[in-house]
């Protein structure tokens, strides 16, 4: 009986079910297979989303009749709120729900969205009345109402769902590999590097494919398509559902968050003795608390830590045998998880400029391109189009990088990882100062071409080429790729088992925090600016009257401000495990 209980436990992944909720074994659930369909779903959810969110300020402009200001406005607002709902999704997959059905409501909620936008596409009768922006006679009339509140219940659903889904399948993704193992913590690096591969490979397919569609069809049929493909990709992912293994829900991470800080500050409001205050029990810090398998068991059975390290040691007073309130009381791995959370914020933080100079790839840098000249030989190019370049790259750089750069890294500074995450997060950030001094030059181009070709008031194409533009999406698109990929799996290994899923969210809640960011960015500096008898450097409905080479310039100075911070942090932070790469 004992051999039978002792093999029963030696084929079972400990702290994780199958999709019917049964243990899930070690020779049949996981690995590379499980992780793949995860990636196909990744194609056809980016491909959904990003078909919209690439060309949406036009279609609010052109036919929802916003200014461009107001149009690139609500496309951050929407697309920040998408990011920003993915701690939801990382809260419930951590909290109640196993990521695998997180994934299915999300799913759900944003296909139920994309067909209110595409009902909405297809009927005259629900967007207001066309109308020429040269004629003056003839007002353009800015959606309200019920077509206004039609709009923006689907564009919300959408961002709902795509906030579950962003919240919940990197972490399922990642999830299927065992990181007891060097090769299983291997296959989890090259399993993050991939999904932002496919993500990428799925906007190529919109930003070409769809965005041609609705530019030269219709929006009813780019709404269509990118409905079809959320559809699709939910039997996908259910095809996978035998050889998926599912975290079990450990309870709340917010609770536990919540209650170590409330503990430590009310502890510390209350008057204690030495024999009360395990802040005071020990000099020497603890080693690291181990997470999940590295240590070959499930972090909430760990018990050998018995005293709260000496960092941020203000939590400590969290611990106590009298706390001020009963059901305040923290243990000590309780308390050492939180501060693991803590130290990880800095670095997520620091990631947020670089997502605000991302939002000017949505907006103005869409409008830039539309006053160009868009032709390719004989093909019209849509200006949505555009980020073609920084996709195309990634998609090139992102198999280069997992097996070549690493692999050399490896062998040169014979650690497990390479390059770090930090590395290659500050790598990212630092091409985001130069993405946003390349884009003020192109702007200053763009410019000089307006004055001399007398085009300052002239709706007619430009006589020089959107290729110009390029450049600044080559550097973000780089930029994007160091730092998406670096967070995601940073977030991810460094996290307590019980809060992965909540930690991967804050790379998602990072982008939306820039694209706030950049809506209110942008509504300071037209206050600042139209001061006195001087115009907004960014209000208007002629973008040739903006000065947005100088807010290109503003960019890049707060980057370069913002990466000498993370440099400040990256250089504190101390890695939870230093692994051989033996």
């Amino acid at each position: 009986m004992e051999i039978d209980s002792q093999s029963y436990l030696s084929t079972n992944w400990d702290g994780y079910v199958d999709w019917r909720n049964r243990p899930a074994l070690t020779n049949r659930h996981g690995g590379l297979l499980a992780a793949s369909f995860v990636l196909v779903v990744e194609v056809l959810e980016n491909l959904a989303y990003l078909a919209n969110a690439s060309n949406l300020v036009m279609y609010l402009s052109e036919y929802m009749h916003f200014s461009p200001t107001t149009s690139a406005n609500s496309v951050t607002n929407f697309m920040g709120t998408a990011f920003l709902l993915a701690l939801l999704g990382g809260f419930l997959s951590d909290a109640f729900c196993t990521t695998y059905f997180i994934y299915l409501i999300s799913a759900l909620i944003e296909f139920l969205g994309l067909v209110v936008l595409t009902i909405q596409a297809r009927s005259a009768s629900l967007k207001p009345p066309k109308c020429d922006l040269g004629v003056t006679n003839v007002p353009c009339e800015q959606v309200h109402g019920t077509q206004a509140a039609m709009l923006f219940i689907g564009l919300y659903l959408v961002a709902l769902g795509v906030g579950g889904i962003k919240g919940s399948l990197p972490p399922h993704g990642a999830e299927q590999f065992d990181e007891a193992t060097p090769q299983g913590r291997k296959q989890r690096s090259t399993f993050f590097n991939y999904f932002v591969f496919c993500l990428s490979f799925g906007g190529l397919i919109a930003v070409t494919f769809v965005v041609w569609i609705e530019d030269n069809m219709g929006w009813q049929w780019g709404f269509g398509i990118a409905t079809l493909a959320i559809l699709l990709s939910i039997p996908i992912f259910l095809s996978g559902s035998p050889f998926y293994r599912n975290k079990i829900p450990g309870g709340s991470p917010l609770t536990t968050i919540s209650k170590v800080l409330i503990g430590a500050l009310l502890n510390s409001c209350v008057s204690r003795n030495s024999s009360t205050a395990i802040a005071s029990m020990a000099s020497s810090p603890s080693p690291p608390i181990p997470t999940g398998h590295e240590s070959g068991q499930n972090s909430k059975d760990v018990k050998s830590i018995e005293t709260p390290s000496t960092s941020l040691s203000f939590l400590n007073r969290a611990v106590s045998d009298t706390p001020a309130c009963g059901a305040l009381k923290c243990s000590v791995q309780q308390v050492e998880e939180v501060k693991i959370v803590m130290k990880i914020f800095p670095i997520f933080a620091c990631t947020i400029m670089l997502n605000c100079c991302l939002a000017q790839l949505n907006t103005f840098s869409v409008q830039q391109a539309a006053t160009m000249n868009t032709k390719l030989g004989s093909l019209k190019v849509p200006p949505a189009s555009l980020p073609i370049f920084p996709v195309v790259f990634i998609m090139i750089l992102a198999p280069i990088y997992d097996h070549f750069i690493i692999p050399f890294a490896r062998g040169i500074t014979k650690t497990e990882m390479g390059i770090s995450h930090l590395q290659r997060i500050g790598v990212g950030l630092f091409l985001s100062i130069v993405a946003m001094a390349v884009a003020a030059l192109v702007e200053i181009k763009r410019k000089s071409v307006v004055t001399d070709s007398g085009l300052l008031d002239s709706s007619k194409p430009l006589p020089i080429t959107f290729f110009w533009i390029a450049f600044q999406y080559l550097f973000l698109g780089s930029a994007d790729l160091f730092v998406l990929a670096g967070l995601l799996e940073f977030c991810f290994s460094e996290a307590p088992v019980s809060m992965r899923s909540l930690a991967t969210s804050l790379t998602w809640a990072s982008l939306a925090i820039g694209y706030y960011l950049s809506s209110v960015i942008v509504s300071i500096v037209n206050s600042l600016t139209g001061i006195s008898k001087h115009k907004a450097w960014l209000s208007g409905s002629n973008l040739n009257h903006y000065r947005l080479e100088r807010f290109y310039w503003l960019m890049c100075i707060l980057s370069a401000l913002n990466f000498i911070h993370y440099l400040f942090w990256a250089a504190k932070y101390k890695y939870r495990s230093v692994r051989s790469s033996k």
